[in-house]
């Protein structure tokens, strides 16, 4: 199902295909060697295509499941020319991808009975995990919500001061206190201000750390405890922030994170300046979690919502 139209006004389509220009020439011209010369699709087409996509970080076992769908439409329709093989590859593609949740498509609106939205946002250091707070609050505010931040990675002094200075630059409210301070105080205090002032949406900043799982699941544990004595409900979100740039790394620390806590959906970072923007289709499909928004560049308007469709669109556009 495409969103365009409610979501992608030509703005937004411009972005996503300028964006994803590096994994698009790299991938794109894979496919084309992988058919080249070929008038049906046969078994070297098919392993010629394995090869093309394992090459753009689809990842082995997402591979294997497109392969194998292919391999099932081209039985069952007897003959499928190379020309048909890009449509049939877009749509197979698009197939196992996990849709993002119904509220995504809603231009950044709060789901009913849930407000304060609180959404928790977790990531390893360096993934661009408070820029995409930042980007995310602008857009909140754009959409009209009164929204407030919480910046409880309190382990490093640089993660509170950047967080300070992309609520001075959206124009939303802070709660932060000193460095080394308890992360689940500043969570408590920053739902509880919320509720105070009758705000719309919560976005809280956690540590990323992963060099020691048992202490994150503990931190993010309590976190959520002392969150819930305000909003019994809450977080609405748990939000991984991963970055595109790192290929199969990024996989590697989805599957980490979501062992530690409960990640309900994903941001994936940084796809305007790599080739392996075809680690999404890995992400979404290997952790069955919906990718929901994607950062195609530096502007603070460049942090799109996720549309399958769309992404899948652009990879296959001819410049």
């Amino acid at each position: 199902m495409s969103f365009l139209g409610k979501l992608f006004g030509k703005k937004e389509k411009e972005s996503l295909d300028q964006g994803l220009e590096k994994t698009k020439e790299s991938f794109f011209s894979k496919i084309t060697k992988a058919i080249a010369g070929k008038s049906s699709v046969d078994e070297e087409v098919l392993d010629n295509l394995e090869e093309a996509l394992v090459g753009a970080d689809v990842g082995i076992d997402t591979t294997i499941q497109i392969i194998k769908r292919i391999e099932a439409r081209v039985a069952k329709d007897k003959y499928v020319g190379t020309s048909e093989l890009n449509k049939l590859l877009q749509e197979e593609i698009e197939a196992v991808l996990v849709d993002a949740p119904e509220q995504a498509y809603k231009n950044f609106d709060v789901p009913a009975g849930k407000k304060p939205y609180v959404i928790l946002v977790v990531g390893v250091n360096g993934v661009g995990k408070t820029t995409t707070i930042g980007k995310l609050s602008h857009n909140y505010k754009k959409a009209g919500k009164e929204v407030i931040l919480g910046a409880a990675d309190t382990f490093r002094a640089a993660a509170v001061d950047q967080l300070t200075i992309w609520s001075e630059r959206v124009g939303v409210p802070i709660v932060k206190q000193a460095m080394g301070s308890d992360p689940g105080a500043v969570a408590f205090d920053t739902v509880q201000s919320a509720v105070a002032k009758n705000s719309d949406v919560v976005i809280i900043d956690t540590a990323g750390r992963l060099h020691n799982k048992i202490h994150l699941m503990e931190e993010l544990s309590k976190i959520r405890r002392v969150i819930q004595k305000v909003i019994p409900d809450a977080p609405h979100e748990v939000l991984l922030v991963l970055d595109g740039s790192t290929g199969q790394n990024a996989l590697e620390q989805a599957k980490q994170f979501s062992a530690a806590t409960e990640v309900t959906s994903l941001a994936i970072t940084k796809l305007d300046g790599t080739a392996k923007g075809g680690v999404v289709l890995a992400i979404a499909n290997q952790l069955k979690i919906p990718v929901k928004y994607i950062g195609v560049g530096e502007k603070i308007d460049d942090l799109l919502i996720f549309d399958k469709h769309e992404f899948v669109d652009s990879l296959f556009k001819l410049s």
